[in-house]
């Protein structure tokens, strides 16, 4: 039987592969719609994210992109 992945891992994983991630991102790939919650988790458990502020040019919104640094041992 498969191992289901939390949605944490699921983002963890994105983030390992993409480096960076957004709400719309989480919510439409992952149904996470806690995101800050999980990022807040990961940074706890040692890993270096961190946000950059985006506006949508069509909706002059702001939304975070949050990026991985490294982990607590030094690798992405």
């Amino acid at each position: 039987m498969k191992k289901k992945v939390n949605k944490t891992e699921e983002v963890l994983k994105h983030l390992k592969k993409k480096g960076e991630i957004d709400s719309w991102t989480a919510i439409t790939k992952f149904k996470a719609t806690r995101l800050s919650a999980i990022i807040f988790n990961l940074k706890a458990r040692g890993y270096k994210i961190t946000t950059r502020d985006e506006i949508n040019k069509e909706t002059q919104c702001r939304y975070v992109v949050y990026m991985l640094e490294y982990n607590i041992g030094g690798r992405k």
